[in-house]
């Protein structure tokens, strides 16, 4: 009798457990032609940082290259007050290259989550080129629209350790897998972040936005644009662009 009733219940419990399984392999697909659309083996960016404060904007371009999930280098071009300011990042280690000073520093771990040049970006916002699908379990919570647009949202919750954002929720375009919204979250629960994505272009086979606006919930103002002037994917990089050398040439 007792075999009869675990079976039975099996047998309720199946159709449940097999709608679940198909709807984390259904999230799980999404994430992975999200991560198709945004990462590639390299890319080549010149953009614009516009930084919002009280009285005025200040507008920070900058030349970024990268190389996979773990080099990326980026040179400050204009204005003048930063102009030649070069960052070099391998791994989860960070230099700073100032040619006012002449001097380099090396920022790693939680100092890698300090403001870039008081921007609501953070250093980890800016040079993060590992996909989705690596760091967090996806879950579809339901659709809805985004500026009329249909979406499915979706919650990440963090699959290792040490990431800023133990969970994200996304409002990811159903015909274009790019994600429209973006809230960011400590492991407590509270939103740390909002990023929002602007002007979504075809590019070669990709869909990409070329402009985001990030929003630190924990400070006044009306976030960060963050500009793609020109981008380029695939393209080849010579290695030697990823090499503290780099730094003050």
């Amino acid at each position: 009798m007792k075999k009869k009733l675990i079976i039975l219940l099996i047998l309720i419990q199946l159709p449940y457990l097999l709608s679940s399984q198909q709807s984390d392999q259904e999230a799980l697909n999404i994430i992975e032609k999200i991560d198709k659309n945004m990462f590639s083996k390299t890319q080549i960016v010149t953009s614009e940082m516009i930084v919002y404060g009280k009285r005025k904007k200040r507008v920070i371009r900058s030349k970024g290259y990268s190389m996979g999930k773990e080099n990326n280098f980026t040179e400050y071009l204009s204005p003048e007050r930063e102009k030649g300011t070069k960052m070099l990042k391998l791994d989860n280690r960070l230099w700073i290259y100032s040619p006012g000073t002449d001097r380099t520093i090396q920022l790693s771990g939680h100092l890698l989550r300090q403001s870039v040049m008081g921007s609501d970006l953070s250093y980890e916002d800016m040079m993060e080129e590992r996909k989705l699908s690596e760091l967090y379990d996806a879950k579809i919570v339901k659709d809805g629209n985004f500026n009329d647009s249909p979406v499915w949202i979706m919650d990440l919750i963090s699959k290792v350790e040490g990431l800023a954002y133990h969970k994200r929720t996304l409002w990811i375009d159903k015909t274009k897998f790019v994600p429209l919204k973006e809230n960011l979250y400590a492991k407590s629960g509270t939103l740390l972040k909002t990023t929002t994505f602007f002007n979504i272009k075809k590019i070669d086979t990709r869909w990409y936005p070329m402009k985001i606006n990030y929003k630190d919930m924990l400070k006044d103002g009306k976030g960060t644009d963050f500009v793609i002037i020109d981008i380029s994917f695939d393209t080849y990089i010579p290695k030697d662009y990823f090499s503290k050398n780099m730094l003050k040439k």
